[in-house]
């Protein structure tokens, strides 16, 4: 496809607003992923620490 200018780049043939929200949903995508898992990664671990020393306790008080 010849585009003749930045606007007909951007406008894709009419398809603009469909071609770049794809593009800016998969880049919010790839962005949060790694945060999320993150996030998360970080609540399980502090769980299990949580349940380690609850069982630690649990074990020192009989």
């Amino acid at each position: 496809m010849i585009w003749n200018s930045v606007g007909d780049f951007f406008a894709m043939g009419g398809y603009g607003l469909y071609v770049w929200g794809s593009f800016g949903v998969c880049a919010v995508a790839f962005l949060a992923e790694p945060l999320l898992i993150g996030r998360r990664h970080s609540e399980i671990v502090r769980t299990l620490r949580r349940q380690a020393l609850a069982e630690k306790m649990e074990l020192e008080n009989k």
